[in-house]
């Protein structure tokens, strides 16, 4: 149910009539709350694939809609107290959708049969929470999640705020009761539900619109800097979780492309909880990171692990990818084979710490998996829920490997990577043998035509790209339109074979020479390509189950999505994978606890130190026994062992 912050008139004698009435124009009316709320709840809402879903208060659907395109539920329902409401949500044809008629706080839903369950801008028309508390407790399943959400009380008390709307007949206030977090935290903890995050989230850009567009930006000045709304995440459990082991105090925490909240993180188990009001218990290791924006960690899409220290190799432009494969085999046989007398094991630790120096916690290798990622130490999470070939000119069983893997796993394919007709006609060989569908994903797709987009968009393909390799190879590289059409796609660094160096660089290309929105690159590192690689542990969000992979920035006034797209390397001071700190630059260290410094070395790339949990030491030796101290790059920057 929303809310008008600022409409003073007088209340009607019946809730039940004004929503009745409200319904007729709820979905037309700008709300800056109900703005706010659908920003950040988005970013935080864990993955419901396969779950019974229900959506307490439903209204007209609003949230209903978004739920139903979020992922596969098992089911999903909405109840709520009146018809008109839910006259309006039967109007929208929700697929797979039951709409049930209620009288809360009593919910007519079977005790244990629901997994996660909603209630928005609901809790403060219902004047007993305890009871409230306890149909919500029996509705859920054990590990059931619940989300409320509604009007900030303290702010909405100090700024005079009221519950209202706008109808025909003129202003309708709402009778309503704000209750206080500390009164609802108990209520809902009486009952069995444990407070895992909160979020308090203030007006943001977006919102501001929306009061300047009402003439009431000195509401939204007043309102600047509060606390909005809340977001309550609950979840059930039977047993108390544990004391948390580490603290991350004042951070901003990133949670989408314009989304951020000030927050104490709290990991347990490497899972991560949010808190914006109080401080969390502090009796475990703490690490101070104020002045630090706090981003999950990144998800490179695309990468060769065991070139990162190769060169640059080629006498480019070529025509394609073929072509320039087996010219280098050809020109650079002794180079290649003098790398390749690194052992294996070591150059893919050096492309893991290639990954993890831009904030890069997880990646996907396309080559054969080795035993070294098993490696506890190893520094990033390494994808291995996929089938894959090389390319349609290298593959050995093109379709024996697609055959073996599974339904629910990505197929990862080099395909279209050129600009002569070879690489525009590989899309219509695939499609020919059968192999564009959903599972099917392209890695560079620089010949694909606006026809072969709609048909990758049309079978629910998906495609990753590395423009600065295609830069390099072919002096071409997707364009904007060509991108701004695809409906899945993801951005990977590509191998220092041909890439200009890693992640963050193909952020900067994708930014600055394509033109790609900076919120569009965000989501194509982070929820993207968890969605089109199929990681189901959280990775590429900060929010509920999301794994501890995290990476530090210094905080600016630029919005997250922004922030991403003009920084590099050298600008990640704090990286941390599975709850362990991997990097930290000089300035982070002396913030760390002693526990999680006492793995660290230091290294110097380019004349700047970070301190890394790796053998740096035998890294570095095997590597300078075969191509000399002197030679020792990653990405074309200088390594040095530091002696500090």
């Amino acid at each position: 149910m929303s809310n008008t912050a600022t409409d003073r008139e007088e209340f009607t004698d019946s809730n039940l009539y004004a929503f009745d009435a409200w319904a007729r124009v709820y979905d037309q009316q700008a709300n800056p709350l109900i703005e706010l709320e659908k920003r950040f709840l988005s970013c935080v809402i864990p993955d419901i694939d396969g779950k019974d879903i229900l959506d307490v208060g439903c209204g007209t659907g609003r949230w209903l809609e978004r739920l139903v395109r979020f992922g596969s539920a098992r089911s999903v329902c909405g109840v709520d107290n009146s018809s008109e409401m839910l006259a309006v949500a039967r109007r929208k044809h929700l697929d797979n959708t039951l709409l049930l008629k209620a009288n809360l706080p009593h919910l007519p839903i079977n005790t244990a049969s629901i997994d996660f369950a909603l209630a928005s801008f609901v809790l403060s028309y219902i004047p007993e929470i305890g009871f409230f508390a306890q149909e919500l407790t029996r509705t859920l399943r054990r590990s059931g999640e619940l989300f409320l959400t509604d009007m900030h009380p303290e702010t909405a008390i100090e700024l005079g705020w009221k519950r209202g709307f706008h109808s025909s007949q003129g202003p309708v206030r709402l009778d309503a009761r704000p209750h206080s977090l500390a009164s609802i935290i108990t209520a809902m903890a009486d009952h069995g539900l444990r407070l895992a995050s909160l979020y308090e989230p203030s007006f943001g850009e977006p919102e501001r619109c929306i009061f300047r567009s009402k003439g009431k930006e000195a509401e939204y000045r007043r309102a600047a800097g509060r606390p909005a709304i809340y977001i309550l995440h609950f979840i059930r459990e039977s047993v108390e979780s544990g004391a948390p082991e580490l603290i991350l105090s004042d951070a901003r925490c990133v949670l989408g492309p314009q989304e951020s909240v000030v927050a104490d993180i709290a990991i347990r188990r490497d899972e991560i909880t949010i808190n914006t009001a109080k401080p969390l218990d502090t009796a475990c290791d703490e690490i101070d990171l104020s002045g630090y924006s706090l981003f999950p960690g990144l998800i490179n899409a695309h990468d060769h692990l065991e070139f990162a220290l190769f060169p640059r190799l080629g006498d480019p432009p070529y025509k394609n990818a073929t072509e320039w494969a087996l010219e280098i085999q050809r020109r650079y046989s002794r180079e290649i084979d003098l790398h390749k007398q690194v052992p294996k094991d070591v150059r893919l630790w050096w492309g893991g710490l290639r990954n993890i120096l831009c904030g890069v916690t997880t990646v996907c290798h396309h080559n054969p998996l080795h035993p070294v990622f098993d490696d506890h130490r190893f520094p990033i999470n390494v994808v291995k829920g996929f089938g894959w070939e090389h390319s349609l000119r290298f593959a050995t069983n093109l379709e024996g490997a697609h055959r073996q893997s599974t339904i629910s796993q990505p197929f990862i394919l080099h395909a279209c990577e050129g600009i002569d007709s070879a690489a525009v006609n590989e899309f219509e060989e695939l499609e020919a043998l059968r192999l564009v569908d959903e599972r099917l994903v392209l890695v560079h797709g620089t010949a694909l035509t606006p026809l072969n987009t709609q048909r990758l968009n049309q079978q629910g393909a998906s495609l990753i790209i590395c423009p600065s390799s295609n830069d390099y190879l072919f002096s071409r590289f997707p364009s904007l339109q060509q991108l701004l059409s695809v409906e899945r796609l993801a951005i990977g660094s590509d191998s220092s074979l041909t890439a200009t160096g890693d992640l963050l660089d193909e952020i900067g290309f994708c930014h600055e020479q394509i033109g790609l929105s900076a919120q569009t690159i965000y989501d194509s590192v982070t929820r993207l390509p968890a969605r089109i690689l199929r990681l189901k542990s959280g990775q590429g969000r900060i929010g509920p189950h999301s794994p501890a992979d995290l990476f530090a920035v210094r905080t600016t006034a630029l919005d997250p999505a922004t922030l991403l797209s003009s920084i590099s390397w050298r600008d990640v001071e704090l990286v941390m994978v599975r709850g362990v700190v991997r990097l930290a630059s000089p300035e982070i260290l002396p913030r760390l606890p002693y526990k999680s410094r006492w793995n660290l070395a230091c290294i110097s790339i380019d004349g700047l130190s970070r301190w890394i949990d790796a053998p740096l030491r035998d890294l570095f030796t095997s590597a300078a026994e075969v191509l000399g101290v002197s030679n020792l790059f990653l990405n074309g920057r200088r390594l040095s062992m530091s002696e500090v």
